[in-house]
């Protein structure tokens, strides 16, 4: 693999100037490319929903393939499940750390790390051991089942009124209507903020996903000028939590007194947050938006959910398979070694599609039909595996089941009427916009 080229990774292009370089025709038939040429990490394949075919063709012609050249600088692909798996769980090879490269497209060996710098924010998915275990250990207590149990009622409550409040036979934006507004709402719940201040969270996390999108800023700066507003506000709730005779049981208090975590930099802690805020939002609000699309495009299941909702526990991890939320994790090889027969050098950026190892027939019967009553329907790689595996994946799952059985119980079904718009992102398979109409 070819040293980065500097030129192409540090020229300081706008978002709208990177896009117009880097533009690509998402119409083309990748079967048609040069197989050296494939790209599969380009925003433009997301947004417009033509990835699939890249990876099916990786996992048949290429399953560890390189591109030499992209908007991110080189990087392998991972596609099939066992080599991801393999990357993920082998931490001591392939480092998640963010002066090494980080687990993001475009991160690259940083030899000197500017901790003072607004774009260098360290996070605990963005370490390895120990740090990494010691950080993740603070905040694993707010998810344990004796939790989750104590959260069912009030996101059932939650799901309930949401539902109830929405409007019928008339269109409206599934997303915000609902995948948006009950993980904002659990959201604020678990960091103890008033419920009015949701909506800034989610525009935290949008603001994440959208650094690079020349529609919401014209350079990544501007996003991050944004995001410096959430540590502003999160600097004043430490505060305040700090200064409690009796410490709370919310995420910000276990935080105030971790051992590993009460003495963050600023950099640091909004990093942390906006982990947290992204983790808990991002990926269940997607698959509540994906799982009635899917249900719509796969009428035989809608129909079969409605003669059964109680395959609804075995239909989640279906959705969550099905939609990926977190389409790749990337990772930074620490030394030479060899993935599907490929030699991988030292500091090579490995990235490892979950979209893709989710559709790898080799290992998933079938894995191109949306089944819900599949067997075995948990194994898939959207939660990821090894010592980064999704710490809030049972509260995702927990949302969903709560939420599928609140819709059963109102609606016979909800119609998709119109296209969905998908986020320009490599990284978060979201859906931005899900136009639908319940019958009255």
């Amino acid at each position: 693999m070819s040293e980065i080229d500097e030129e192409i990774v540090n020229e300081p292009l706008t978002n709208r100037e990177a896009q117009a370089k880097w533009a690509i025709d998402v119409n083309v038939n990748p079967y048609e490319l040069p197989l050296e040429s494939l790209d599969p990490g380009h925003p433009s394949l997301f947004e417009h929903n033509k990835f699939a075919a890249y990876f099916d063709r990786l996992r048949e012609e290429d399953p560890v393939h390189l591109t030499p050249e992209s908007m991110f600088g080189p990087y392998w692909s991972i596609t099939k499940f066992k080599d991801i798996m393999h990357v993920d769980t082998s931490h001591e090879i392939f480092s998640s750390d963010i002066n090494n490269g980080g687990i993001r497209m475009g991160g690259r060996p940083n030899t000197t790390p500017v901790e003072d710098s607004p774009f260098h924010l360290p996070m605990f998915i963005m370490a390895d051991p120990p740090k990494h275990d010691e950080q993740r250990k603070v905040v694993t207590p707010s998810f344990t089942p004796k939790r989750l149990q104590e959260l069912q009622n009030l996101i059932r409550e939650r799901a309930g009124a949401i539902l109830d409040d929405l409007p019928r036979n008339e269109e409206f934006n599934w997303v915000r209507k609902v995948s948006v507004e009950l993980t904002g709402q659990m959201l604020a719940t678990i960091f103890d903020v008033p419920q009015e201040d949701r909506h800034k969270l989610i525009h935290w996390s949008d603001t994440v996903e959208n650094l690079g999108n020349p529609d919401f800023f014209e350079t990544p700066e501007e996003g991050f000028q944004e995001l410096w507003k959430c540590f502003e506000y999160f600097d004043s709730v430490w505060k305040e939590r700090a200064a409690r005779d009796v410490p709370g049981d919310d995420l910000i208090s276990t935080l105030v007194h971790g051992e590993s975590t009460k003495n963050m930099t600023p950099n640091e802690f909004l990093g942390n947050m906006l982990l947290l805020i992204v983790g808990g939002n991002d990926t269940t609000r997607n698959s509540i938006s994906g799982g009635v699309l899917a249900l719509n495009e796969n009428p035989a299941e809608y129909e079969k959910l409605r003669q059964n909702p109680d395959l609804i526990p075995k239909m989640v991890p279906e959705i969550i398979r099905w939609q990926s939320p977190v389409a790749h994790m990337c990772r930074t090889a620490m030394q030479d070694t060899e993935v599907g027969g490929k030699l991988i050098r030292k500091h090579d950026k490995v990235v490892m599609w979950y979209i893709s190892g989710n559709r790898d027939e080799s290992e998933i019967a079938q894995p191109n039909s949306f089944i819900i009553d599949r067997e075995n329907p948990r194994r898939h790689l959207s939660f990821g595996f090894g010592i980064h595996r999704c710490v809030g994946n049972r509260l995702g799952e927990m949302q969903l089941n709560v939420l599928w059985e609140e819709i059963m119980k109102r609606f016979p079904k909800i119609e998709v009427v119109g296209d969905p718009v998908y986020l320009r992102s490599s990284f978060i398979h979201g859906i931005r916009e899900l136009p639908v109409r319940i019958p009255a």
